[in-house]
């Protein structure tokens, strides 16, 4: 077996799941999940009726760099969506099954393991697949904190030049899961001028980029920064992104990846031996979603609805505040005296409420672990759901 499967740590939900094993909720209050960052608002009807229509296409083999109607659509997307010209949308833009798939696979192209002592930079607490696929591809994760001084911000001041030299690629989410920090634009500048003085990629995961609160200052994608840097080529950046918050369909398994050219013709390359294009009938039903807005806004209105209502009760009781963006509250437990193991514990036993203790989605590093004594809370169910689940934690706040 490949050693590096050694070096995975359980996913952060087996870790609930062991967490809870011999507890038992109330039999008489409903579980309200909140812990997995799954939408749970309907999936729009057009795309279901566009994909239940085109199920002919389950006959034919799909091709790997998608058909020329879905790359358009995502093309067309990022320009509306960035002000900025479209992307080539056959150098420039690449489907893929949903993000985590491409977050994944990406390492394994851009990893060079005959470079000794390679480095895979991520933000801590951060997407446990960034350390997965660092592993995989026999890199070593490396960490930036993101603190409550630095209002969760990637300092990138504070990483040493030995590990900026010896890193390959730096993943970057923005709207940060769990965090919900949006990266500046200097913070942008900074991070292409080290990618240029040290030579790696970025890979810029924007998953979360749709979901926000003000429609005058939608969150800043990474491609706007580049071409307001003068980078129209897009080096070494490639953006990810997906329909599965966007359009809440996580299980239509449809995403793009976009920016440097010649990284996604060698990106390209790898996936046509890696067996993951994406199916006809998916293809079909993601271009109509790409092309459509009024979904999204209709969407982004019931979470700006559920954060304005759910943020005061919650911020009463706990140390939290309205993300830049994103689906999720970052709260720290600190001022109650207990780990956020045991206060998720706790609250699932007595008020059947599941949240995700911080410290399964980051690392001890430098003598910290920056997710501990924070939970993560995610607005993804009802809003009249999301309330009472408030409501319930604030009860239990209480009794703590």
């Amino acid at each position: 077996m490949n050693p590096h499967l050694a070096q995975l740590q359980p996913y952060p939900f087996e870790k609930l799941r062991q967490l809870f094993a011999g507890g038992e909720p109330p039999d008489d209050i409903k579980e309200i999940k909140l812990s997995i960052g799954e939408p749970q608002h309907g999936t729009p009807e057009f795309i279901k009726e566009t994909l239940a229509a085109n199920l002919s296409g389950l006959a034919n083999y799909p091709i790997t760099n998608g058909s020329d109607e879905l790359r358009h659509a995502i093309a067309d997307w990022l320009a509306r969506r960035h002000g900025i010209p479209p992307p080539h949308p056959v150098h420039q833009v690449l489907p893929v099954n949903g993000s985590r798939e491409a977050l994944f696979a990406f390492a394994q192209c851009v990893a060079d393991p005959s470079r000794p002592g390679g480095l895979v930079l991520c933000p801590n607490p951060f997407y446990q697949i960034y350390e997965g696929a660092a592993y995989l591809a026999g890199l070593t994760p490396a960490f930036i904190h993101q603190l409550p001084d630095d209002g969760f911000a990637m300092n990138f001041a504070a990483v040493p030049e030995e590990t900026w030299k010896r890193t390959q690629l730096v993943y970057v989410c923005s709207p940060s899961n769990p965090t919900g920090n949006v990266v500046s634009f200097e913070q942008w500048r900074q991070l292409f001028e080290l990618s240029d003085r040290h030579g790696f990629v970025i890979a810029a995961d924007e998953c979360y980029s749709e979901i926000y609160f003000d429609e005058s200052q939608p969150p800043l994608g990474a491609m706007r920064a580049a071409r307001e840097l003068g980078r129209d080529d897009y080096r070494r950046l490639v953006v990810f992104s997906s329909l599965s918050k966007r359009s809440n369909v996580p299980g239509l398994r449809s995403g793009f990846v976009a920016g440097d050219a010649a990284i996604l013709k060698q990106f390209w390359l790898y996936r046509t031996y890696h067996g993951c294009a994406m199916s006809p009938p998916v293809q079909v039903a993601s271009t109509v979603a790409w092309r459509d807005e009024g979904h999204v806004l209709d969407n982004r209105r019931l979470y700006k609805e559920k954060f304005a209502r759910v943020t005061p009760i919650l911020a009463d009781c706990l140390d939290t505040r309205m993300p830049d963006a994103g689906f999720y509250l970052w709260a720290s437990v600190a001022r109650h005296g207990v780990a956020d193991t045991d206060f998720a514990r706790r609250l699932r036993d007595r008020y059947n409420v599941i949240v995700l203790p911080g410290s399964y989605l980051a690392r001890a590093a430098g003598g910290i672990n920056p997710g501990a004594g924070f939970v993560r809370i995610a607005l993804v169910a009802d809003p009249d759901e999301c309330i009472e689940a408030a409501q319930r934690i604030a009860d239990f706040c209480q009794t703590l």
